[in-house]
């Protein structure tokens, strides 16, 4: 079911898509048009939630209250690139990787690295999207946003407080981003886009239902053997594996074979399986560690 909110339509009792594919349902689903209609929704109820692709998000099997809005229209999802100034523009709702693809075509290199992370724009920047081949702050120019009283804002790189996983935005709204990036062979910039796709293919397990990385990789107040020295940032896959956490399931969900930091849904699982298998995993790793792991994957529950 949905009402008409003005021009906005609204669904209600609307399901949540995420790359798990499991969790609860929005009380209502808005789907704005352009970033006016956007901004209405943030007047309309400020403590929204926005949904893009869906990548790093698990939900609670009861759903949430808040209004959720998909940044799934024409408008939201587009990507403007120029060659000649070297700068591209992606609008929140765009895929990511489209906007990687299409940057290589146009023989622009620096955001190859983050090919196969699936993100749409505004969410990989709130994240700071990135891996081992670098993050999509290296690039970035600046943000174009919404406050949550609905105004439009721009943010310049240097003002954004960047760091791990983290973009220090707060509440703001990414609607756009602008990247500089620099001339480069189309041909040349293909093929690096294909070495790191196979490479992330042979050890994630992307074919499957899974969020991608579910915990940040954590920095050791003390030196582990055989895992990192104290003040270095280490693999929170690594850590999982070495607790002996592969191949651990929980109703549905299981930690994947391929990569312990990666947990892999099947038909019936539920969004709780999710969430137990987190908590199973934690307590193993600082069982035999003293780590405690934090989780990148975001959590939406009902307040």
């Amino acid at each position: 079911m949905s009402v008409q909110t003005r021009d906005l339509a609204i669904e209600a009792d609307a399901p949540i898509r995420t790359w798990f594919g499991v969790g609860g349902r929005a009380d209502r689903l808005a789907h704005p048009s352009d970033v006016d209609e956007l901004s209405t929704c943030i007047q309309m109820e400020p403590n929204l939630r926005i949904l893009g692709d869906g990548a790093n998000l698990l939900v609670d099997d009861a759903g949430v209250e808040e209004l959720v809005v998909a940044l799934d229209r024409p408008a939201l999802k587009r990507i403007r690139i120029d060659p000649d100034s070297g700068r591209a523009l992606a609008m929140t709702g765009a895929s990511l990787q489209r906007l990687v693809s299409l940057c290589a075509r146009a023989g622009l290199g620096g955001l190859e690295g983050l090919v196969g992370i699936p993100a749409t724009l505004g969410g990989a920047v709130v994240m700071n999207a990135g891996g081992a081949f670098g993050q999509i702050a290296d690039r970035l120019v600046c943000v174009d946003g919404l406050d949550r009283d609905g105004r439009r804002v721009q943010i310049q790189r240097d003002r954004i407080d960047f760091g791990y996983r983290r973009s220090g935005l707060g509440d703001l709204i990414v609607t756009a981003a602008e990247f500089h990036l620099e001339p480069g062979d189309p041909g040349v910039l293909r093929e690096r886009l294909k070495t790191t796709m196979a490479y992330k293919k042979r050890s994630q397990p992307m074919a499957e239902r899974s969020c991608g990385c579910v915990f940040r990789n954590p920095t050791l107040d003390r030196t582990i053997d055989d895992i990192g020295r104290a003040d270095r940032r280490v693999s929170a896959g690594l850590l999982i594996d070495r607790a002996g956490c592969k191949g651990l399931s929980i109703g549905g969900v299981c930690v994947s074979d391929r990569h312990a930091n990666f947990f892999v849904t099947s038909p019936g699982a539920r969004a709780g399986d999710v969430l137990a298998l987190i908590d199973a995993v934690r307590g193993r790793v600082f069982g035999a560690f003293g780590v405690e792991l934090e989780t990148e994957v975001v959590v939406w529950r009902r307040r």
